[in-house]
């Protein structure tokens, strides 16, 4: 026995198995066509107990470890899902752990818990034309203005953006390099924010990105995910956990051609 087949995992890879052939596998193609994944498959995914995998229950989640996720994601492809269906329904994935880990109560119960719950979306978004992985050299910038910062800039690949109800933004708050970088939490609904149609893509289809404006945006400063100017420590440390992730569905892939 590995840690990859406790009896528990072999479980949560029953229950994966189950939700991908009842839940997913019917309407993928559907989904690839339309580029996009219903609102609905969230919901059911938490119902399913599978969303808030690798989150802990204080903040909305059904505990375990990032493994647990990890195995989760494993076994959709293999069952018969897609990188770009993972990618769709768990883009909380990249787009909450920041915030969990900031442990801001207030964001806690606004985000965290309706994310996890399946009934709201939230998008991390870091990417711009100019600075994609290179994060320390990003431009969008939120200059701080009484008790709001004033967001200005763009963003670009955003996974789930079109869906998004929160974002998860990188901005600099600083001077140049890595630590004028923080993490800001902006609404979909504030003023200033626009959302392209999504972008045509070689692959993962229904996974819909698009890009995103912040034209002097008004953010409170509550919305502060961490410590200014911390962000980007903490966006490298979470790096890690995605780059895990797609190295697992890479090989789930590959096993599943091979099968």
């Amino acid at each position: 026995m590995s840690s990859w087949n406790t009896d528990e995992r072999t479980s949560l890879r029953a229950s994966a198995r189950r939700f991908t052939e009842t839940e997913i596998v019917p309407h993928l193609a559907a989904w690839e066509e339309a580029g996009a994944v219903p609102r609905e498959l969230h919901r059911a995914a938490a119902a399913a107990d599978l969303l808030g995998v690798g989150f802990p229950e204080w903040a909305g989640g059904s505990g375990g470890s990032p493994v647990d996720a990890l195995v989760i994601a494993e076994e959709i492809i293999v069952s018969g899902g897609s990188s770009g269906l993972v990618a769709a329904l768990f883009t909380h994935g990249i787009g909450l752990p920041h915030l969990v880990e900031a442990r801001d109560p207030a964001l806690i119960e606004k985000v965290a818990r309706p994310v996890l719950a399946g009934e709201k979306i939230v998008s991390l978004a870091v990417t711009e034309p100019d600075a994609g992985s290179d994060v320390a050299h990003l431009r969008t910038r939120a200059v701080r203005d009484g008790d709001e910062y004033v967001v200005s800039g763009g963003k670009l690949y955003i996974t789930s953006a079109t869906r998004a109800d929160f974002f998860t933004v990188a901005v600099r708050t600083g001077g140049d390099g890595a630590r004028g970088i923080s993490l800001l939490l902006l609404e979909r609904d504030m003023p200033g924010v626009s959302v392209s149609a999504p972008l045509k893509k070689m692959g993962w289809l229904c996974s819909d990105t698009a890009e995103l404006r912040f034209d002097d945006v008004r953010v409170p400063v509550a919305n502060l995910i961490g410590e200014e100017n911390g962000g980007f420590y903490s966006i490298m440390n979470q790096f890690a956990a995605e780059r895990l992730s797609l190295a697992v569905q890479a090989h789930a892939t590959a096993q599943r051609c091979l099968d």
